[in-house]
């Protein structure tokens, strides 16, 4: 799957100097952010075996129980995730582990695959996931 040029555009569009996309407050982070939420979203997902508000849920004995808050430590200085809960406790999420307070070279894999030429939809085969009833592994290939 390519990234939508369209919405490389648009995710630029305030694009005026480096920072915006490498600051503080850049686009590199906030992506990182909705990556990780997201992902961490979706190993819920298949720890529980039914997305939120499936009624296949009801009565099932877990359920999603909130969030949780989580400072990561990075390339792209702190980040401060969401990362969900179930309610029997048993979620052990696999991107950012429980206890993980370090997140490294991630920016660095992405930047470094651009440097040497590949194309978006080269990185989006480097990285990518791989998903199974239990378990959730990240490729770098």
């Amino acid at each position: 799957m390519a990234i939508d040029k369209a919405l490389i555009d648009q995710l630029l569009a305030d694009y005026k100097k480096p920072e915006d996309i490498i600051g503080e407050n850049g686009l590199l982070k906030q992506l990182t952010k909705a990556i990780l939420e997201r992902a961490l979203q979706a190993e819920l997902t298949d720890h529980l075996g039914f997305e939120k508000h499936d009624p296949a849920g009801h009565h099932s004995g877990n359920t999603r129980n909130g969030t949780g808050r989580k400072a990561l430590k990075g390339d792209f200085g702190e980040l401060e995730l969401e990362t969900p809960r179930d309610r029997q406790a048993s979620f052990e999420p696999k991107i950012v582990a429980k206890g993980q307070t370090r997140f490294t070279g991630f920016d660095d894999k992405i930047v470094s695959m651009y440097a040497r030429g590949m194309s978006t939809r080269e990185i989006q085969g480097a990285a990518t996931y791989k998903t199974r009833r239990s378990m959730w592994c990240w490729e770098w290939i």
